[in-house]
């Protein structure tokens, strides 16, 4: 682990005060960590039993809009494969989506648009304590499952995103199948009725409305299904979550 990832982690660790630091001296053990698993697997079936597959997120009207959708994470990436596709106003974009699927593809944005459309005006609340309430419009991410049509042992659908929050380490996040295919699970390419922009996430990002903002992954590059978290990252399922953030980050 690197000084700025362990640094990332104690600093999110901390915040939860002298308890959550228990819970990491915990998570330390093989047995530790396997305590901690289970509790957040304890409490997401908990939250889906409260809020069931079919729930919605709450939904506003246009008068409910903040006038500036405040940027979260990263908002101008610096790697050269996004720089080139920036200068060039993302026309030579295309999202590939593949991993365990029986049809991977190459979307670009039109592309995606022709699997449908969908708008919602819904709030964004993020870990650090503020929300601001935007209007979306994207494709449903089931569409684009449908399309690809994932193999029966495939669980995750994983975001792997153009920005870097470490040098070496490209930001990504995952939610699950169920996740995935609810209606409000949008690949947004607008905002506010406007082209998506750079600092928001454009071309393309993920709005998970019932989970807080460090899951809306921004900036995507590729979408890969999968069965295991395993061979990513560090194995939890995203970069916040291998710096200490629960996987499931339900509202």
């Amino acid at each position: 682990m690197t000084d700025r990832r362990r640094f990332l982690r104690n600093a999110v660790l901390a915040m939860g005060g002298a308890a959550l630091a228990g819970c990491d001296a915990i998570s330390q053990s093989d047995t530790g960590a396997k305590v901690l698993d289970s509790a957040e697997g304890v409490t997401r079936r908990v939250q889906r039993l409260l809020s069931p597959s079919t729930a919605l997120a709450k939904e506003f009207t246009e008068a409910d809009i903040s006038p500036v959708f405040k940027a979260n994470g990263s908002t101008l990436p610096d790697t050269p494969e996004y720089q080139a596709l920036m200068r060039d106003h993302f026309a030579g974009y295309r999202l590939d989506v593949g991993g365990l699927v029986a049809r991977p593809a190459q979307f670009s944005l039109d592309a995606l648009r022709a699997l449908g459309t969908r708008t919602q005006i819904t709030r964004h609340d993020c870990v650090e304590g503020w929300s601001v309430i935007g209007k979306w419009t994207g494709t449903p991410l089931g569409a684009v499952l449908d399309h690809v049509q994932p193999r029966p042992d495939a669980r995750y659908v994983v975001f792997h995103c153009f920005d870097h929050i470490e040098e070496d380490t490209p930001y990504y996040e995952s939610i699950d199948l169920t996740e995935a295919r609810h209606p409000q699970t949008l690949l947004a390419y607008a905002l506010n009725d406007a082209t998506l922009p750079v600092a928001n996430g454009a071309p393309l990002r993920l709005r998970v409305e019932r989970q807080l903002g460090y899951k809306h992954a921004k900036y995507l590059r590729r979408i890969e299904l999968v069965d295991s978290f395993a061979r990513i990252g560090e194995g939890r399922g995203g970069y916040w979550e291998d710096n200490g953030y629960e996987w499931y980050a339900g509202i």
